[in-house]
């Protein structure tokens, strides 16, 4: 593919096809041949053309899903120094990764295109290849010369219609640098960041926040921090933003409740945003609602970036049998949002 090639960036999503011993090519394969995608998307993938037509191969052989023809998709050519097989993931392959994400961002900068994609890749692999990076956000980050990035996940629930939106206040970190991390800035920053995606959807978004420690503290008996400061932030963020609803800090174990209810049930009202204060917090109630539906999406970046919910899963790479509703998920998401 010529990097000049005549096609209208708006229409453009760039793809870059993650760990080649995961299953990537695999979900973006099928994930492109889903009828549900809008017909004028023009996805430009970067990674390894010889590889992807290789797995394209194996999968017609191993499945009756419809796969994308990779002689028919637009392919920016990054050919592997080094062979790769599904399920037996190296350093290599995680370097090739790191690179594809790389030029992936190059790409769309010089084009303009309208948002990138990207397919998981082992953050441990891409340590051990030299790239100290927590994930794959903060080279995003990095690359769009951001001090700072937010990490929001986002799904669409098949049964209801209705959208669930949970934004982490911090990430990628262990449980115990969490309470040092949170701060009044830090937390005030993410309830406007996650105010501003939520007014995508309604001029008066309905926020909710979860506490930090068990039953949001218990009054200062279960932990400090609700009571120290916590409680004074959000009374006056309420008072600088009156057009939203905001409740918290919510015990985190009953937070979810009402957007489990509006999740499977049409009717039933839930929240337009939630705010988690550490990973598991969020991700553990995202991914039990909507593992299959839910998108990875960063803010904060000069453009919009969406990856699925789920990790290389190099136990299944290379079966045929890898779901691709998630980065379907993805692709849809990065079309709608930018």
């Amino acid at each position: 593919m010529g990097p000049h090639d005549s096609t209208n960036p708006r229409h453009e999503l760039v793809i870059a096809l993650g760990d080649p011993a995961g299953i990537g090519m695999e979900v973006v394969l099928k994930a492109l041949a889903s009828a549900t995608l809008p017909p004028e998307l023009q996805p430009l993938l970067v990674g390894c053309r010889r590889t992807l037509v290789s797995t394209h191969a194996r999968l017609q052989q191993q499945t009756s899903h419809p796969l994308a023809d990779p002689a028919a998709l637009r392919i920016d050519d990054q050919p592997l120094k080094a062979s790769v097989q599904p399920g037996q993931p190296t350093t290599s392959g995680a370097d090739a990764g790191f690179r594809w994400l790389t030029r992936a961002v190059e790409l769309l900068q010089e084009r303009g295109s309208r948002a990138l994609v990207t397919a998981p890749i082992a953050k441990h692999l891409w340590h051990a290849a030299g790239h100290r990076y927590p994930g794959q956000t903060e080279r995003l980050a990095e690359l769009a010369g951001r001090q700072r990035s937010s990490m929001l996940f986002t799904a669409v629930s098949p049964t209801s219609g209705w959208r669930l939106n949970t934004l982490l206040a911090t990430t990628h970190i262990p449980l115990s640098q969490v309470p040092e991390a949170l701060s009044p800035d830090l937390v005030q920053h993410k309830l406007n960041v996650l105010e501003g995606f939520c007014r995508r959807f309604t001029s008066t978004p309905h926020l909710r926040i979860a506490g930090l420690n068990p039953h949001a503290g218990e009054a200062g008996q279960l932990g400090h921090e609700e009571a120290e400061w916590m409680l004074p932030l959000l009374d006056q963020w309420r008072k600088d933003h009156p057009q939203v609803q905001l409740v918290g800090p919510v015990p985190p174990d009953t937070c979810w409740i009402s957007a489990a209810r509006a999740w499977q049930s049409p009717n039933q009202p839930g929240p337009d945003g939630i705010l988690a204060l550490y990973h598991d917090q969020g991700l553990i109630p995202v991914k039990l609602l909507a593992f299959d539906a839910a998108v990875n999406t960063t803010l904060e970046l000069p453009f919009l970036r969406t990856s699925p919910d789920h990790g290389t899963a190099f136990d299944i790479a290379g079966q045929g049998i890898a779901s691709p509703e998630s980065t379907t998920a993805a692709i849809q998401a990065a079309w709608d949002l930018s």
